[in-house]
């Protein structure tokens, strides 16, 4: 079996579209996860959220989409956020809050968007000097808390990087990256950012074992207009996402 993992396309239709035609070129997958923040920020959240519909693909709620979800929005909503929520219908919000937190997409594989109980706390991540870097592994395994120990495979996103970690007698922890937001900046303390280096459109590809046969993983890096992309991200008056989109770092 075969499954496709998307995360963290926050609103990027362009990358979206790229990848789809990438999976296409390689025969396609058995089945294909979203794990979430599928729509915020200044690109293209109605497009975005009606070729996700009309995949209707197993989807786990993110963060943002929570956030965008909110009726009404405060002053405290992020720009992104509020970007996509204005551009949304009162239903469409509502199918992102519907979203579950965590899904079992297959005998032993389990997906969430950052860690099993919350949306929103990194489970493989740490901040040190402003950056995201990888997490001390017995802080990776607290995060993972009483996770049933019948998942050998846990999907995840939200910090827009790539990983693949194995836990020692625990689970393979797989994050495909971002497809649509190669670098973003947090300023929840401790304020970081986070950087693919790149601005390719990322996902993964997981081929379950079978037979004695090992699991395998994949992550793919897919070029995209992202001139286009960052040009849309101008005109919504977002030049640091335009920069993050041609770059895959955030301005210094």
């Amino acid at each position: 079996m075969r499954i496709a993992v998307l995360a963290d396309i926050h609103g990027n239709v362009l990358a979206l579209e790229a990848v789809l035609r990438d999976l296409k070129q390689r025969g396609g997958t058995d089945l294909t996860v979203n794990l979430g923040d599928s729509v915020s920020g200044p690109l293209w959240p109605r497009e975005t959220f009606a070729r996700l519909e009309a995949l209707a693909l197993p989807t786990v709620r993110g963060n943002h989409d929570r956030r965008v979800a909110a009726d009404p929005a405060d002053d405290e909503m992020w720009p992104s956020d509020r970007y996509a929520q204005e551009r949304l219908t009162e239903a469409q919000r509502e199918a992102l809050f519907a979203q579950p937190l965590t899904l079992e997409i297959a005998p032993g594989v389990i997906a969430f968007h950052a860690r099993p109980e919350h949306d929103e706390k990194y489970l493989t991540d740490a901040v040190v000097d402003g950056h995201l870097v990888r997490a001390p592994i017995a802080t990776i395994q607290r995060r993972l808390g009483n996770l049933d120990p019948i998942y050998r495979i846990v999907l995840c996103g939200h910090s827009h990087r790539s990983e693949l970690i194995r836990l020692p007698g625990g689970p393979v922890i797989f994050n495909p990256g971002s497809i649509g937001c190669p670098a973003y900046d947090d300023s929840t303390p401790p304020a970081h950012v986070s950087e693919q280096g790149s601005p390719h459109a990322r996902y993964g590809i997981v081929t379950l074992g079978e037979a004695g046969n090992p699991d395998r993983f994949e992550t793919v890096a897919v070029d995209y207009d992202h001139e286009a992309a960052a040009r849309q991200a101008e005109q919504a008056g977002r030049p640091e996402w335009a920069y993050a989109l041609r770059t895959g770092f955030m301005p210094r």
